[in-house]
């Protein structure tokens, strides 16, 4: 699916706040007038201001403009340092910016001289022979926030001249046993071409390139290459095995990497980058094929799409280096959220939702934008029973936000529990929107085909089932997540009414889909809370409040509840709930899941990715 690049969608949301924006159905008490867009409760008018980002993408690109000794970047009113060095590519499997040097920006600009600072012994990439050189960069606030790390490409010897980069990418994704998709993003834009298995794919003028190849061999390892501009990066990929084959892999999984204290790589913009990449690096070091990754990648809860995907790049960037090889693989969490805000006269948030039009400006849609993943049959809420109306458009897409993927003879299903996800709904329903936790109705049908589907197919033994959030948290979201501290009163508003099922009632359905008409699903791999646990749930755990009118869940077999939110966001200590005793390997530490498929067996050993200790080992089948 090609997406949206940056400067359409401003021009598309410069050109609807010109006029009176549209307010979906599904809303209430939500208004627009000549002043923007309004919360109305108790006679009063709380307005969502036009958000200005802190940041942007284009703004960190620098506008490079090359001199007669090198480059000059701007970063219009940026203050801070910034740090940069050269980049080895084709000198290294993991290239890294080699960083050397420091400035303070002045007014914002940065005059880099690469003929004294890049000359003989220091120019171990061979650009004055080459004439073709790329330099990371590293922007700095001056707070000590690390804000970017981006990189500027340039040809000549003197004067130079900018060419365009790959600034994130490229990244395998869409993985099959006989295809794959090789993706990018420039600078500038740009023709490139992929260079595989003795094709040349060419992707048209632009600044996102999305390329896939098929015809390829099961199991195999293919050498590839990107051109773009007259530079070229090459790296490797691997085939899944034939599916059923029941070859041995090992897959990677975890979640919430939102930035943390610590400063450093701990805090770039949006990420722990720190922690991100130490995790990547375990995979990779451990051959995993892929690695799931469940929601809360940034800080988010933005209202604009322009930092949104400065936050998303400053992910992707911490994983890049492995991304080249192995799937990334990712949901959405709460952290994720882009919406509006109504605010009263001291600032003081009044309600937050979805962004709206949710074709261009919803979590939903940016996150499209941010990654490739695949596009499944379940188009959006739309059409369900709570539909106020089969005319218009009153929900966000579900597109490359919920769908399935398969490894030889491993399926996982990924949900999105924060569809929608308006977060000021748990404490005032009055604008209406999603609950975060709730799987809605046909997310919930499109799961049941889903998995009524994949048990019918003979070559998938393991079937995962991902979200964001816990069934049963045990740590930091008690009070939410599919808990609610057991009240089953909560639940999204649709147009201002209530819909039929409480959080507990929609929890038990979605596990009686998983346990009662499924053998296969394993395991539900779950975040939000900041820890790593798991949790075995037979007919023996309680997981209802006292006197629980409502019917309960027939637990016929048991399934696991794997919950790994350590992935460098604050963490959150373990609470006394009713399933307690039954929770184990409970731990606070940063954590990667890696995941030992032979077959009929699957193992699982839990790594600290920055200690390299082993924190948790069991055989789930």
């Amino acid at each position: 699916m090609k997406k949206l690049v940056l400067p359409l969608l401003v021009l598309m949301h410069l050109m609807l706040t010109a006029q009176e924006l549209q307010v979906p159905k599904s809303y209430s008490n939500i208004f627009s007038d000549e002043s923007g867009l309004y919360l109305q409760e108790n006679g009063q008018r709380y307005y969502a201001k036009e958000a200005v980002p802190n940041y942007t993408l284009q703004q960190c690109f620098g506008n490079p403009n090359g001199t007669t000794e090198g480059v000059t970047l701007d970063f219009g009113d940026f203050n801070g340092t910034i740090t940069y060095g050269l980049i080895p590519y084709g000198k290294a499997p993991h290239p890294l910016p080699v960083f050397r040097f420091v400035k303070t920006l002045e007014s914002g600009k940065a005059d880099i001289n690469i003929e004294r600072d890049f000359r003989y012994p220091y120019d171990f990439v061979d650009w004055q022979k080459n004439q073709m050189l790329s330099i990371g960069y590293r922007l700095t606030d001056e707070t000590g926030m690390v804000v970017y790390d981006g990189e500027v490409s340039l040809k000549g010897k003197g004067p130079f001249t900018v060419a365009s980069s790959i600034y994130e990418g490229p990244f395998v994704n869409m993985l099959t046993d006989s295809s794959a998709t090789l993706w990018f993003n420039t600078t500038l834009p740009v023709m490139a071409s992929l260079q595989i298995n003795g094709k040349t794919i060419e992707s048209p003028l632009g600044t996102h390139h999305e390329i896939s190849v098929s015809d390829l061999a099961p199991d195999t390892k293919y050498t590839y290459s990107v051109t773009y501009d007259g530079f070229t990066q090459q790296y490797h990929l691997k085939t899944a095995p034939r599916p059923g084959s029941k070859q041995p892999f090992v897959f990677a999984y975890t979640s919430d990497s939102r930035h943390a204290s610590g400063g450093g790589e701990r805090k770039i913009y949006g990420a722990n980058a720190y922690i991100m990449k130490k995790i990547a690096a375990v995979a990779y070091a451990n051959d995993a094929s892929f690695m799931q990754f469940s929601g809360d990648l940034i800080n988010g809860y933005l209202e604009t799409n322009a930092e949104t995907q400065l936050q998303y790049t400053n992910w992707k960037k911490a994983v890049e280096p492995f991304w080249h090889y192995m799937p990334f693989q990712v949901g959405m969490g709460n952290h994720e959220a882009l919406g509006h805000i109504f605010r009263d006269s001291t600032g003081r948030s009044r309600g937050f939702v979805d962004k709206f039009p949710f074709d261009t400006e919803s979590a939903e849609m940016a996150f499209a934008q941010a990654f490739v993943n695949p596009v499944s049959t379940l188009k959006s809420e739309d059409g369900s029973t709570y539909d106020p109306s089969s005319q218009t458009v009153d929900f966000p897409s579900y597109s490359e936000n919920v769908f399935h993927y398969r490894y030889d003879n491993v399926a996982v299903v990924v949900l999105n529990s924060d569809y929608w996800y308006a977060p000021s709904l748990s404490r005032n329903t009055a604008t209406s929107g999603g609950l975060h936790g709730y799987i809605m109705d046909n997310q919930l049908e499109w799961l049941e085909g889903t998995i009524t589907s994949l048990e019918k197919d003979p070559t998938i033994d393991h079937i995962f089932v991902t979200q964001h959030t816990p069934v049963f948290p045990n740590g930091g979201h008690s009070r939410d997540d599919m808990w609610y501290s057991g009240n089953n009163e909560k639940r999204p508003f649709v147009a201002g009414k209530a819909l039929e099922n409480g959080i507990l009632e929609r929890r038990d359905q979605y596990l009686d889909i998983l346990i009662n008409k499924s053998k296969k699903v394993l395991a539900v791999l779950t975040g939000d809370e900041h820890n790593y646990n798991r949790l075995k749930l037979t007919k023996e755990v309680t997981i209802y409040p006292e006197d629980y009118p409502h019917k309960k869940l027939n637990v016929s077999r048991p399934i696991y509840q794997i919950n790994n939110g350590a992935a460098g966001a604050p963490y959150y200590a373990q609470e006394v709930l009713p399933w307690s005793e039954h929770t184990k390997a409970f731990s606070v530490e940063n954590a990667v899941c890696l995941f030992y498929v032979n077959g009929p067996t699957v193992k699982m050993r839990v790594i600290n990715p920055d200690t390299l200790n082993l924190i948790d080992e069991i055989t789930l089948r």
